[in-house]
């Protein structure tokens, strides 16, 4: 019976490891890293910053987060780009979603014949602020990363002059695939 239980157990490692092992992707280098930096401004307000670390040249950045404060109703009411390190990109979105207590925000560098980027580095790239909808005070903020509508999930295209191939206009689906990045996410909680 117990020899049962642990090939039973070793059974389910060997599924689950390789899974979990294989949701961060990058074909360039180390493995980027997304950082939620959660704190407490007043009693009703709190922020987040969000910060990146890459080694290669980034064109665009989806960040989905779910936003939880036990039974208290919160809404991310607004978002800041300003000085970060995405502050020269043409789009940056900030979508909030208060029916399900998410925000998406969407990062491109370039929507036309603009020659920005995300060069290797480390730094903050937004601050979103959240405010609790009916003036409780906020006790706890939890943050993770999700997959909103209709599709954005953690993800950091990677420019692709990283194959050398700067004169494309299109590439095909296959091609474009090698240039997502699955980065690490990790929330870190201010004292």
């Amino acid at each position: 019976m117990k020899l049962l239980r642990i090939a039973s157990a070793l059974l389910i490692m060997s599924l689950v490891l390789p899974v979990a092992g294989f949701s961060q992707i990058d074909n360039f280098g180390k493995l980027d890293t997304v950082y939620a930096d959660i704190a407490k401004i007043d009693d009703n307000n709190w922020s987040i910053t969000i910060s990146y670390f890459n080694d290669e040249i980034v064109e665009g950045l989806s960040v989905p987060l779910k936003m939880t404060a036990g039974v208290n109703r919160i809404v991310a009411d607004s978002a800041v780009y300003t000085g970060g390190r995405v502050d020269n990109f043409t789009l940056k979105a900030f979508r909030p979603d208060t029916a399900i207590q998410c925000v998406t925000l969407g990062m491109v560098a370039n929507l036309g014949p603009t020659k920005n980027s995300l060069l290797p580095g480390s730094g903050r790239l937004v601050t979103v602020f959240v405010s609790s909808l009916e003036d409780k005070p906020i006790e706890k903020l939890t943050v993770d990363t999700t997959t909103t509508h209709p599709n954005n999930s953690l993800m950091v295209v990677a420019n692709r002059a990283v194959w050398g191939e700067h004169s494309l206009d299109t590439i095909t689906v296959e091609k474009r695939k090698e240039l997502e990045i699955r980065p690490y996410f990790i929330v870190r909680q201010a004292k």
